[in-house]
């Protein structure tokens, strides 16, 4: 039997209509699949891929400033797609309080010696076995002065770290040397202020071996 159009509106106004709190938990359970599904895609990033970083201190002036807004880049040494590079801005966890994070500049690599003396910092690795005085002058200022006497030899997983702002900095010249495991991630972008924004690049140090080509890692001496 074929029902008139008449017949077929009165049987769609007798059917049963969601009340209102069903309305609402379907509503509710869709926001919450969204969230869900959100979750499952931003914890893995944040835990293994990027992970946003507040500047926080003047140790980096003039590269970061107090308060500017940092993407880390954790994926591309937790899968060994690179190794960490003379001249990374890296996070890392504080030797002396793991809980605390410090972000620092990598000077020297595993398997060299690092020497301070009279404000001069020089790299000796088996290219240059006399060493090599170190040019940072694309980052820091041109009255900057790096004080302190060091000569220090890295260990196979260890990385020496200075901060740009020398006077302003706690680094490796007063608690000793960053192991790999510690190490969270490079800083990759800069968010904020919008003014600086931008992807962040290593610099290159002319007369330097390319990083990971500088020395064999050799067993860890007493400082």
């Amino acid at each position: 039997m074929v029902r008139s159009p008449r017949s077929s509106s009165i049987m769609e106004t007798d059917s049963p209509q969601p009340s209102a709190l069903t309305r609402l938990l379907h509503n509710v359970w869709d926001t919450v699949k969204v969230l869900l599904v959100s979750l499952a895609i931003i914890i893995p990033i944040r835990a293994y891929v990027v992970q946003p970083f507040f500047v926080r201190g003047a140790s980096m002036d003039p590269s970061f400033y107090d308060g500017e807004y940092l993407i880390i880049d954790e994926l591309s040494y937790t899968l060994d797609l690179r190794d960490p590079r003379r001249g990374d801005v890296i996070v890392f966890r504080y030797p002396k309080d793991r809980s605390q994070h410090y972000i620092k500049r990598i000077i020297g690599l595993p398997g060299e010696r690092v020497v301070i003396e009279d404000g001069v910092v020089t790299v000796v690795n088996t290219d240059y076995p006399t060493g090599l005085r170190l040019d940072e002058n694309s980052y820091l200022d041109s009255n900057e002065f790096t004080d302190g006497s060091v000569n220090m030899r890295l260990g196979a997983n260890e990385y020496f770290v200075l901060g740009d702002n020398r006077d302003r900095s706690s680094d490796s010249r007063a608690w000793g040397t960053v192991p790999r495991e510690f190490i969270v991630g490079r800083a990759w972008i800069r968010v904020l202020p919008v003014a600086r924004a931008g992807a962040l690049d290593t610099p290159t140090y002319g007369g330097l071996a390319a990083p990971g080509e500088t020395a064999n890692p050799s067993p860890a001496i007493a400082n």
